[in-house]
């Protein structure tokens, strides 16, 4: 299992869900190591997303933990070969946190994306003079090069809604965001106009939570949840920092912040009547 100082999300996936079948089937880092001759550090170092593994290792591996149909063994091996491959954000990734490529690559996989943002309209719903403004108000933006090339890497990530793949995406969304002047008057109009526009889309639900809904869950911030159906159903948060992000994944801290989630959207209002909402800012606009 060769070393790899800077893992591919695909391979924390997959070293993740290893070690959740390894814990199911009651199985130590020492027993699985010594199944493959191996020293646990070398398993540990593959359920951490450190090191790649060779097929013939990962065939033994989900063999020992009770995986032997091989219509479920096919899709790991293809997230381990997938690990190898780059992604089209990779060719900016020299000038992108590690974790927001990171992200980037999670959101690219998954299949259901839940959005909580109070304060700003989230990215794969924001237009390119949004983008521009909000980008822009960031301290480590210092040239109009970088600048163009995080809002041209926000909108490529969009395509995930229109590509026909199939992405579920919820959003709650806070009313100040919508009522918020970012980048004045003219963007926020089109911003809202867009908005409205793909709360209409088939595969996204928008719910606005108004101000004077009185407390709920979101308090400690935005958070994303993002679900994956293979090999085995899935899901990790981010919480989003101004520097870096927090990734959970733990059976624990997913139903927790999925909890949340649905306690905002029931506190939320409907998506018909966020849209009603979003209709009237406009006219005020």
């Amino acid at each position: 299992m060769p070393a790899d100082p800077n893992p591919t999300v695909r391979r924390r996936r997959l070293g993740g869900l290893l070690r959740r079948l390894r814990e199911a089937a009651g199985l130590t880092l020492e027993e699985a190591a010594a199944h493959l001759e191996c020293h646990k550090a070398t398993v540990s170092r593959l359920e951490l997303g450190r090191s790649g593994v060779r097929t013939r290792d990962l065939r033994q591996l989900l063999i020992l933990y009770g995986v032997t149909d091989e219509e479920r063994i096919e899709p790991y091996l293809k997230m381990a070969k997938q690990g190898r491959e780059s992604g089209w954000w990779e060719r900016h990734a020299d000038g992108l946190r590690p974790a927001y490529t990171d992200f980037i690559a999670l959101e690219a996989e998954a299949t259901e994306v839940r959005n909580y943002q109070p304060l700003l309209i989230p990215g794969l719903l924001q237009t390119p003079a949004y983008a521009r403004a909000i980008i822009g108000a960031h301290p480590a933006v210092v040239t109009e090069k970088e600048l163009e090339r995080r809002v041209e890497v926000r909108l490529s990530r969009q395509a995930l809604l229109t590509d026909g793949r199939g992405l579920r995406f919820w959003a709650v969304v806070g009313e100040g965001a919508l009522r918020s002047a970012v980048g004045g008057g003219n963007v926020m109009r089109e911003q809202l106009e867009h908005l409205l526009s793909a709360a209409r889309l088939p595969n996204v639900d928008v719910q606005v939570l108004p101000c004077d809904v009185g407390e709920h869950p979101g308090g400690s911030g935005p958070f994303v949840i993002l679900t994956f159906p293979l090999p085995e159903e899935s899901h990790i948060v981010c919480e989003e920092g101004l520097l870096t992000s927090v990734y959970l994944d733990s059976v624990e801290e997913v139903k927790s912040y999925a909890s949340a989630f649905d306690a905002l959207r029931a506190a939320a209002l409907s998506p018909r009547k966020s849209q009603d909402m979003i209709a009237e800012l406009l006219t005020d606009l």
